[in-house]
């Protein structure tokens, strides 16, 4: 039986690889796909999973994410379950903040890990995946395993992203490294000829942590009594392991990315408009929730769009939209040319009679104004771009930060609430 189980969200540090995105809100309150969070993703599947009892841990720009989440996942009071945002907090036996991911569910692991729980299922915010939890809790109860890890075969170049595994027939891991960089680590964690057929790995050589695990409840514990272990993947895996603990892996052969840069943020996004995408925003059986907005259809008139999604609440004029993502309440004035890009929207509808106002004060409303380009860009929420701008990546341009943009990976990334005025070129 698997008895009582709890899921324990990771909200993730300061999310620097995601910044600017991340310079005014928490990683998992990133929006993602016109109108979603990445933190609905982990949350979804653990409703989906029938799992209700959610914990998001995080420490930096939370107050967005605790408003979305709290606004969001209102559960019937008469039945247990609920989705609570735990912030790092200074207290007498933790005067610190949260020194790693395993120290950050050791400081609250007195709100969860209640007496009669058996099983967490820790998790990470910035993951893209469709996964039903109900199928790794059974692989580690079918194992009697102490923990269990979520893996999937990756290609030698990925190896230094990730904690690579090695486990033995019966899907024990035997050998564990995080983030291993040289050839003498990769060859020594190359999984033998056997174990790559019985998984079914093609040209990849090598397995891979999810980062998705489940614990038993009395081992987490244990183990994170051992204070010098601060981190999952550096330090309590590799302890675990070597100490003899049953460490299983489940293997995933789903669609799952990493959403932790910019560029991985945009092509992910992006992959959501092709004609196939491996990941998509509606499956009947599993669908992604987010908060109710209760916004009106969007207004279309004389629009070009070919393979782009357009979110509620959005007034598009005489604009072309291709390859792109406009988010909610998105505003495009006629001959804006919107290409390979993705806008976030707004977090309000100004009104009619506040948008004459501010041009008639000569200053901009919220939205992309006439005859304005965008090129391979992410424009964050409330911006307020001038007409004739021109705001075009390329993969050829360096990295910089500007006062209202920033360029990663040839990239541009408009800042949230930025005021770019007409004419401009980034």
């Amino acid at each position: 039986m698997a008895g009582r189980t709890v899921v324990v969200i990771l909200g993730g540090g300061r999310g620097s690889r995601l910044f600017p995105l991340t310079a005014v809100r928490a990683k998992p309150a990133v929006p993602f796909g016109g109108k979603y969070r990445l933190i609905d993703i982990p949350i979804s599947n653990a409703i989906n999973s029938g799992m209700r009892e959610i914990f998001v841990l995080t420490q930096f720009n939370s107050a967005s994410l605790n408003s979305h989440v709290s606004s969001t996942y209102l559960f019937d009071q008469f039945g247990r379950g609920a989705v609570e945002v735990l912030a790092a907090e200074q207290t007498d036996q933790d005067p610190g903040w949260f020194q790693g991911t395993a120290d950050a569910v050791r400081q609250h692991l007195h709100r969860f890990l209640l007496d009669d729980v058996d099983n967490v299922v820790i998790l990470s915010g910035d993951h893209l995946y469709r996964m039903d939890y109900r199928e790794l809790l059974a692989r580690h109860l079918q194992a009697d395993a102490d923990i269990t890890v979520s893996a999937l075969a990756v290609p030698e170049d990925q190896c230094h992203a990730f904690g690579i595994l090695i486990p033995d027939a019966a899907g024990m891991i035997r050998s564990f490294r995080e983030k291993p960089r040289t050839r003498e680590e990769l060859g020594a964690l190359e999984a033998p000829a056997a174990l790559r057929e019985q998984w079914g790995m093609q040209e990849e050589r090598h397995i891979a942590s999810m980062g998705i695990y489940v614990f038993r409840a009395e081992v987490l514990q244990a183990l994170l009594a051992d204070r010098t272990l601060v981190d999952f993947g550096m330090h309590l895996l590799p302890a675990a392991v070597a100490d003899g603990k049953r460490v299983a892996a489940w293997r995933f052969d789903g669609y799952w990315e990493d959403i932790g840069t910019v560029r991985s943020f945009y092509e992910a996004n992006l992959k959501l408009c092709q004609d196939d995408p491996l990941f998509r925003l509606y499956t009947p059986e599993a669908p992604l929730y987010t908060r109710a907005r209760f916004l009106p259809p969007s207004v279309l008139r004389n629009v070009t769009v070919d393979h782009g999604f357009i979110a509620d609440g959005c007034l598009v004029l005489s604009a072309s939209v291709r390859n792109s993502i406009i988010g909610v309440r998105s505003i495009l004035w006629p001959g804006s040319r919107v290409e390979d890009s993705i806008l976030m929207g707004a977090d309000y509808l100004e009104q009619e009679s506040r948008r004459r106002t501010l041009k008639a004060e000569g200053k901009l409303p919220i939205g992309i104004g006439e005859r304005v380009s965008i090129r391979r860009a992410i424009i964050d929420k409330n911006a307020r771009i001038g007409a004739d701008s021109v705001i075009h990546g390329d993969p050829a341009r360096p990295d910089m930060d500007g006062e209202d943009f920033s360029v990663r990976d040839g990239i541009v990334v408009v800042h949230k609430n930025a005021v770019i005025p007409p004419g401009s070129v980034l």
